[in-house]
């Protein structure tokens, strides 16, 4: 951090928010089949690029491009999977067509063309084509789940969490623009992060439970597991990330506030708002 007071401090974070949030709209406006206006409405971005700015606040605009776009990114796939897919061989095709375009194929639609451009911010890289596997591959067992009206276990549907796009967003953002030491021990970074997410998957459940029940989304809640259950598990996650993070802090303390600050700040985003539009 700067040093500044406060105040000065919180506006220089929000302007470099702003920021963020305007190169976000531009991005969008080159792909409006991509994002359309309704649920892609201007508080998304500025969403994102509150908590982009907000979890890497000594950063530059140009910095936090991979993570915005890959966070927005997410959000125009789990969409496109949840609400426009039709089928499970439509479903499949799509994860398919977005590996190959991982993999250093040519995209074929407006949804990869902005794929690709994230895959080449992060240079192709193998371990983030994993991370996009195991994220669609877990979108595509919430789809099952919901076609067939299955009710997993709370343990089931954690290891699902890949789902929510968190460790996918931020081993993006540690490509694009990770410390050395965060390069070098991608695995132990990575597993604090999985554990983030952990806890992130719930806290959006519990915060967004009307909006999912009525959209159909997939939420621990609508399967079975009761508020105290899923409180109780994400305390069990806090901890266990804090202990995981702390490990990170003597050699990489960017990434470890980094992480820290996933937590903090959408606990307090989610107390109050959601980042989709209505659709």
């Amino acid at each position: 951090m700067t040093g500044l007071d406060p105040a000065k401090e919180l506006g220089r974070i929000s302007a470099l928010a702003i920021e963020c949030a305007r190169d976000l709209h531009r991005h969008a406006a080159e792909y409006p089949e991509v994002f359309p206006e309704r649920p892609f409405d201007a508080g998304m971005y500025h969403s994102l690029g509150l908590v982009g700015a907000f979890g890497s606040p000594w950063a530059r605009a140009e910095e936090l491009r991979a993570v915005n776009r890959a966070g927005l990114w997410v959000f125009a796939v789990d969409l496109r999977v949840d609400h426009v897919t039709a089928s499970r061989h439509k479903v499949a095709a799509l994860v398919e067509e977005c590996l190959a375009v991982a993999g250093g194929e040519a995209p074929r639609s407006p949804l990869t063309q902005v794929l690709a451009g994230i895959r080449d911010d992060v240079g192709g890289d193998r371990r983030w084509r994993g991370q996009l596997e195991r994220m669609l591959s877990a979108m595509l067992t919430e789809w099952d789940w919901r076609e067939s009206k299955a009710t997993p276990t709370l343990e089931e549907y954690l290891l699902n969490a890949d789902s929510c796009g968190s460790s996918f967003v931020n081993l993006s953002h540690w490509l694009y623009t990770g410390d050395a030491w965060t390069l070098a021990n991608l695995p132990q970074v990575r597993e604090a992060g999985d554990e983030v997410q952990r806890y992130l998957r719930l806290l959006n459940d519990l915060a967004t439970y009307d909006r999912e029940a009525r959209w159909g989304d997939a939420n621990a809640l609508t399967m079975g597991a009761g508020r105290a259950e899923v409180t109780r598990r994400m305390a069990q996650h806090e901890r266990t990330a804090a202990g995981l993070i702390s490990a990170l802090r003597g050699t990489s303390p960017r990434t470890a506030l980094y992480l820290e600050r996933q937590i903090g700040f959408n606990t307090g985003f989610y107390g109050i708002s959601d980042y989709w539009g209505e659709l």
